[in-house]
Parts: C-alpha cells; structure tokens; sequence
C-alpha cells in the first residue's frame, strides 16, 4: 500500500518576500480583496439587518470577517508559501439570516464556537477529506441554492424598490462581465458598486444617519470597537447551525478554494486549513463573526497569473488589505447601511448570480438529483421543527430520500471509492 501524502510542514518563511512581491501580485491582491469587500460585505450587511442586529453588532461582525481573516491569510501564506486567503462563508453567513428570526445572537455565536471545535477536531484526526464525502454534493448544493435563492429573489424585487439603482448596477455588471478583457482589469462586482455609488449620488438618495456623529467623535469613530459577544449553548442552536455550518465550511467553500488552488498547481494543506479554519471561528465568534473558510473566488483571482512560486506574496496582500478595511469596520458599515435598500439587495443579488448557478447545476445535473431536489424545496419552505431551522432537516429529508430511491447512485460512488 502506498505511503499516505501529507501536507508539507510549514517552516519560518526564508527572506525575500519584498524581492517578491511584484506589482501584479499586489494589484491581483487587491483585485481580490475588492471583489470580498463588495457584494459578500454586502451578504453581510443583509444578513445582519434581516436578522435585527444593531449597527454596533454588524460593525463588529465585519470587524472580524476582515481583520481577523487577514491576520490569518497573511499567517497561511507566509507559512505555506502559497496563496491561501481566507475569509467567511457566504453559504454560512446566508444560513444565519433566518436562525437569528428565532434564535438569540448569543446562541448562533454558541453554534459558531461549536462549529469551529468540530473543524478543528476533524482537522487534527485528518478526517476532513472523509468528511468532505459524507454527504453527496448534490444533495448539499440543493441546500445552498435553496437558502441562497432569497437573495436572488431580493435583487429582482429592487427593482421594484429602486429601479434606477438596480437598473445601473445590473446593467454595469451585465458589460463588464461581457467583455473578458475588462473583466480581467474590472471586477464586474466591482463596477456594480462604482455604478450604484454614482448612481445613488446623482438620485440624491444617499441618506448618511448619524455619519455626523461619528465625525464629532473623532477617529475614535472611525476605528473598529469589537464588541465582546458571550455564547450561550443550546441544542436547538447547535442542532440547526454545527453541521450544516461545518459542511458548507469543509465541503462547500474549502473543497473549492483547495481545487482552484491544485489545478494552479498548489498544494494546500487540507487538514492544516480545517484546523486554520475551526481556531479563526471560535476566535471570531467573540466579535459576533460568522465561521472562516478558504476563499474560492479570491484565491482564483490570486493564482490567476505570475510565477507560482511568488503567488503567496498575493496572499499577503489580501490579508493586509484586510487587515487595515477592518481596523475602520464602524466607519464603512454605517456607509453601507446608509445607502437605499435596493444597493445592497442588488450588490448581494449579483454576488449570488454564479454561486447559485452553479449550486444548481452541481444539484441537479446527474447522481442524487431527487435527494437534491427534495432538500432544496425543504429549504425554501423554511419550516423549522422542534425550532431547528429548515437547512438542517433539509439535508435528513434529502438524504433519506436518496437513500431510498436513488439506491443505484450510492452504490456506484461506493464502488468507485473502493481501492
């Protein structure tokens, strides 16, 4: 039997990282980081507001997605020599909108901590990968397209809101994307957000409560004040969030950002990053954070392009930018909260547009297409039982049913896994 593979042990990094770091590498970081800071700060921002979270709150729950991730991004990357950004789980993050509905923030925090104590611990035993395949994919992209289609339904109902707004920014995102050349140069998210600023500002609707007050206080108003957020552990919570949480984490964010980052011809140390992950998320939880995972996007934006062996310099970069955008969190998420409605529906919206493309044609392409279709209608329906919410008993229901009728599709993946 051949010797199991296992993730190089990182050293201290040799000097050299100045030598480097090139212009592309920092421009790609800050490519990178842009496209985090738009439409899934915006996830963010819907997401906590849906959820009655205070301004104070959400501004401390964007201070721990940025600079605690970026603490971590820079420590991944100057420890592996690879681009390894990490950031939050937008999959997560969307899960917590309807939980906070009947749950207490100190109970989702409870689920974050827990959460990140069982990624640790499947880290630590090197049971990631087998816990990667649990679950089908089908089955647990039905749930992500079933918890992320509100937020696509949202985008089509601004335009109802604010047709102007949603009208420019989808239109801006619609050219950018079309022309490949200046899509590579302009983030289409990124020109959806330059597009929907210029707008709101042209409309005058633009409506900045209380910036004032954080003027008259200083840069004491501007800098990031993290509230401490205590747990409280309660079954329902853990039930309805730890496992549906740890597979979006595991499974979902970090099984694609570890397949961009192999096929740029990296490789990333799978068990280490589960365990990166499970620390960062009970670290964050404190702030109110949702759970850490390894990006897909970013760390496909950072290993695009320039010699591999110096992308990790791009990694760097992200966390740095991160890093300082957190230290002003107070300052950007009441910019945010200040525009109409309809911006950060239709930022999220687009930000959603390919993950749930690709969430349901991941679900509904070919093996356990029925289980798939049943945990994305359990989910959409959002009828939670003994007060766990629905994505839970959606991935039961899904998996139950496939395990019934769609037997033939569990034995052809047990057959191919056998050595």
């Amino acid at each position: 039997m051949p010797a199991k593979a296992t993730a190089p042990i990182p050293t201290v990094p040799a000097p050299g990282f100045w030598r480097d770091l090139t212009a592309s590498h920092a421009v790609n970081g800050l490519i990178g980081f842009l496209f985090a800071a738009s439409g899934p700060l915006a996830i963010i921002l819907a997401t906590g507001t849906r959820g009655g979270l205070s301004e104070a709150e959400i501004a401390s729950w964007v201070f721990g997605s940025l600079f605690l991730n970026g603490v971590m991004s820079v420590g991944y990357s100057l420890a592996w020599r690879q681009p390894l950004a990490f950031f939050w789980t937008i999959p997560g993050t969307v899960l917590v909108a309807p939980a906070l509905g009947h749950l207490s923030l100190a109970e989702v925090v409870g689920a974050y901590i827990a959460t990140g104590v069982l990624m640790m611990g499947l880290g630590a035993l090197g049971l990631v990968r087998r816990a990667m395949a649990a679950v089908p994919m089908p089955i647990v992209m039905g749930m992500v397209a079933g918890v992320f289609l509100q937020f696509g339904l949202d985008w089509v109902r601004a335009f109802q809101q604010d047709l102007w707004i949603a009208a420019a920014m989808t239109a801006v995102f619609l050219l950018a994307g079309a022309v490949p050349a200046l899509a590579a140069r302009l983030p289409p998210m990124l020109a959806a957000l330059a597009a929907g600023a210029a707008t709101i500002w042209l409309t005058g609707s633009f409506a900045p409560a209380g910036l004032g007050d954080v003027g008259q206080a200083g840069l004491g108003g501007l800098l990031a004040a993290p509230q401490l957020q205590l747990p409280h552990f309660s079954w329902a919570a853990i039930a309805e969030l730890v496992v549906p949480l740890a597979i979006t984490v595991l499974v979902v964010q970090n099984g694609q950002g570890v397949a961009i980052l192999t096929a740029a011809g990296h490789r990333p140390p799978v068990d280490a990053i589960a365990i990166g992950c499970g620390a960062a998320s009970v670290v964050s939880a404190f702030v109110g954070a949702v759970s850490t995972c390894l990006t897909g996007p970013v760390n496909a934006i950072i290993s695009g392009s320039g010699e591999r062996r110096t992308q990790y310099t791009a990694g760097v970069m992200v966390g740095l930018y991160a890093m300082l955008f957190g230290l002003v969190a107070p300052l950007v998420t009441r910019l945010m909260l200040s525009t109409p409605p309809a911006f950060i529906a239709t930022l999220a919206g687009l930000a959603m547009l390919r993950v749930l493309q690709s969430a349901f044609a991941v679900a509904f392409q070919a093996r356990f297409a029925l289980g798939a279709l049943v945990t994305f209608l359990v989910t959409v329906a959002g009828i939670p039982i003994l007060n766990i919410g629905a994505p839970f008993w959606a991935l039961i229901a899904g998996t139950l049913v496939s395990l019934v009728l769609e037997r033939a599709d569990w034995r052809e993946v047990a057959s191919k896994a056998e050595p």
